[in-house]
């Protein structure tokens, strides 16, 4: 089993990597999503709550500034110009974990009142949907194994060697299936 980049970045550097990329914006926009909620149920009713998701929002849109300036040139460019990526499900979870910031960006731009001034409410709804929306096709997108959709590792070595794969005589278990022996095991088993 192989990893996207995704999933490899967010695992490197453990657990800051984590924190930076997934932990910070999740929760900031979980903050924006739920105090919507009751701003949207009885507007005018929560000043601190308003205050929260005004400083959540513009606190968001910043980390993605700082997000995307680094993915960029750290991640994107040298994937693409080496031809890195791990088939269409790898490009898939980068884009779109990039593509998310971009109305996170400008929903902190709603909130400092320098963008959609006369249709702040409704813009900010769809500006936090569409980066939910895009943030899961990244996440799930980013937990698919690429080897399901062709990959195979340009160094033979490599694809005994990677971190995911369980070594060829051990007994390998996953979620989606019950407790199965590989075939090099099961081979030892019936020469005994």
């Amino acid at each position: 089993m192989f990893s996207t980049h995704y999933m490899d970045l967010l695992m490197q550097n453990s657990p800051w990597n984590l924190i930076v990329f997934m932990a910070i914006p999740v929760i900031l926009a979980e903050t924006i999503a739920i105090t919507d909620l009751f701003l949207l149920k009885s507007p005018g009713a929560h000043p601190t709550l308003a205050k929260v998701n005004r400083i959540a929002a513009i606190l968001a849109g910043a980390a993605f500034v700082a997000i995307i300036a680094y993915f960029i040139p750290k991640v994107i460019i040298p994937l693409a110009a080496a031809g890195e990526f791990r088939t269409w499900v790898d490009a898939v979870a980068i884009f779109s974990y990039v593509l998310a910031g971009i109305p996170m960006i400008l929903l902190a731009l709603v909130n400092l009142n320098l963008v959609f001034r006369k249709s702040a409410a409704i813009a900010s709804i769809i500006l936090l949907a569409s980066f939910l929306a895009l943030s899961h096709v990244a996440m799930i997108f980013g937990m698919v194994d690429p080897g399901i959709a062709g990959y195979v590792p340009k160094d033979p070595a490599a694809a005994n060697m990677h971190h995911h794969a369980a070594p060829p005589t051990q007994i390998q278990q996953t979620p989606a299936q019950p407790l199965q022996m590989d075939e090099s095991a099961e081979d030892c088993h019936h020469q005994q």
